[in-house]
């Protein structure tokens, strides 16, 4: 009868041992059907996962990350706060939570949680550059460039901070502070069409049209969602910025390039001839 019940006591363990690593597995699943942008079909494999393998924070971040790209903060936060409870010390978690307070428009929360995340992975250029934005939408410019120029100091091609400093330029009155950013921008990713757009518009308003219409076009041959005024200005573009883009969207040649391409899309294909 002893041995019976040391026998019965093992079978949970091996079966949650089992369970455990069957959760890692369909996390891991879950992660690259995310990599292909199939959020729909990995957020059930890492809801499921999650169960499984529920002492394991990476598992949660995946589940909090999948549900950040849905737009489910309430889920996203319970899941980041869940994995943080697991391993306080992964700075990843921490910058998570400051992605979902900043989709949610809670700019002095996400400042807090950049913050501490960079406490534990200080040389995260995105983290640098994501505490950067947090600071440009409350407003607290000299603190957003500081953060930009550290992003940049640790990844010399970060073109992001550039772009986002040339903004901030622009809005204070230094045009060629703002070109010289996104001009290096540019040089850095020559296929980055919003400092290109940027750059295009602050030529063009400057009086050098023909450079600022050609820059223009092709920012607007690589991405046209740069087009609209709403995109950019979810892209942080201000006030100043957006109210040159809309004279220079309204141009006759980029107006006849935006129609062009608007035709060339929606035409059909054309079959092969013998």
């Amino acid at each position: 009868m002893p041995q019976a019940a040391n026998a019965q006591a093992l079978i949970p363990h091996t079966l949650q041992v089992d369970a455990e690593k069957q959760g890692l597995r369909l996390a891991q699943e879950a992660a690259q059907l995310a990599q292909f942008q199939q959020v729909e079909l990995a957020l059930p494999l890492a809801r499921l996962a999650s169960n499984l393998a529920s002492k394991n924070e990476k598992v949660w971040l995946l589940l909090g990350g999948l549900q950040l790209q849905t737009k489910d903060f309430d889920a996203a936060i319970a899941s980041l706060k869940k994995a943080q409870s697991i391993n306080p010390k992964n700075g990843e978690i921490l910058f998570a939570l400051g992605s979902a307070n900043f989709q949610q428009k809670n700019y002095q929360a996400s400042v807090v949680n950049y913050q501490d995340g960079l406490k534990l992975k200080p040389n995260d250029p995105e983290g640098l550059f994501n505490l950067g934005n947090s600071y440009f939408l409350l407003g607290r410019f000299p603190d957003a460039i500081a953060q930009y120029n550290k992003a940049v100091s640790q990844d010399k091609k970060f073109w992001p901070a550039l772009n986002n400093i040339g903004l901030i330029n622009y809005e204070q009155g230094d045009t060629p502070g703002a070109i010289k950013r996104w001009q290096s921008a540019v040089t850095l990713e020559k296929q980055a069409a919003e400092p290109l757009l940027a750059l295009a518009v602050a030529l063009y308003t400057k009086g050098d049209r023909q450079q600022g219409l050609t820059f223009g076009e092709a920012a607007l041959r690589i991405d046209q969602r740069y087009a609209s005024l709403d995109f950019l200005k979810e892209n942080l573009w201000g006030d100043r910025l957006l109210s040159d883009t809309k004279k220079f969207l309204e141009s006759p040649r980029i107006q006849a390039a935006l129609l062009q391409r608007d035709n060339s899309s929606s035409a059909p294909e054309q079959q092969p001839t013998q």
